[in-house]
């Protein structure tokens, strides 16, 4: 599996960071929470956008790894990863 060249992007609504990957020549729209992100990353509540981003760039190598099993595990399009799936990691 391999990354699409777009820049991640916080959601309108604050609800999280919106990434794609590349998954057997289509293109899966994931969403991680910032509850995730605030929980498993250190993101501090209520971080601006800038501070959300690079949260979401440090972590990005164990985000990917979580997305790409649950991929494989439940293909799909569009993928939220919330806290759940990294307190099994």
């Amino acid at each position: 599996m391999e990354t699409l060249d777009l820049e991640p992007q916080v959601l309108a609504n604050r609800r999280g960071v919106v990434f794609a990957l590349v998954r057997q020549n289509s293109t899966v729209e994931c969403v991680i929470t910032i509850a995730t992100l605030e929980a498993y990353f250190w993101l501090e509540p209520r971080a601006n956008d800038d501070r959300i981003l690079k949260t979401f760039r440090d972590g990005y190598g164990r985000i990917r790894a979580i997305a790409e099993r649950r991929l494989l595990v439940h293909p799909a399009s569009r993928l939220e990863l919330a806290p759940d799936d990294f307190a099994r990691s």
